[in-house]
């Protein structure tokens, strides 16, 4: 029965990664530099609703899913490896606010909910693009538009992206929170993470 449960959690992480990868399909882009990510919103969902590991796995899974959809701008193999296996899976870094969102939301405090889920939002989406920061620095630089500091134009384009992502993550979920708090709650006991042993 354990094992059967846990089969569960990782398959529906690979189907969130699927519909991240999907999502990412919507074009968002503006100019070369600049989109928002929407596959972040059910990664988020995911990470919150199972935890930091599961969170990593399905994050993780949606970074390969770009290598046979060929969707992977390849420079050299270090900047791919930043780029789509560490940055896409350090997303599920969201997760680490999973046992403070069950409770409160356990307990009805939807207005610390809320909150919770704009902090797991930003938190994922921080750690996702450092690494698209540091491989802008180190990969593209020589690609910075207007002849700007690859550091300064690595900050601004990255931070910019980051930050529309995650707002728009935060809105989301939170709409999605007022609509049915269930969703953030696992149907089962299986536990993915440290963070959520005591739920």
């Amino acid at each position: 029965m354990q094992r059967t449960s846990e089969l569960r959690v990782w398959i529906e992480g690979t189907i969130v990664a699927a519909i991240a990868m999907v999502l990412s399909f919507i074009p968002t882009n503006v100019g070369s530099s600049f989109s928002i990510s929407l596959g972040m919103i059910p990664i988020t969902l995911y990470a919150l609703r199972r935890g930091t590991k599961a969170g990593f796995f399905s994050a993780f899974i949606w970074g390969l899913l770009h290598f046979p959809l060929a969707q992977v701008y390849y420079l050299m193999p270090a900047q791919v490896i930043i780029e789509y296996i560490l940055a896409f899976g350090f997303a599920g870094f969201a997760g680490m606010y999973s046992s403070k969102l069950k409770q409160s939301i356990r307990e009805k405090e939807y207005m610390k909910s809320g909150r919770i889920i704009i902090y797991a939002s930003f938190l994922g989406t921080l750690m996702r693009y450092f690494w698209h920061f540091i491989a802008g620095v180190l990969f593209w630089g020589s690609f910075a538009l207007w002849g700007m500091n690859p550091w300064l134009f690595s900050f601004v384009m990255n931070g910019l992206s980051g930050l529309a992502t995650a707002i728009v993550t935060s809105v989301v979920l939170m709409l999605l929170l007022k609509i049915n708090p269930t969703l953030f709650l696992s149907e089962n006991r299986v536990q993915m993470s440290q963070h959520d042993k005591q739920i």
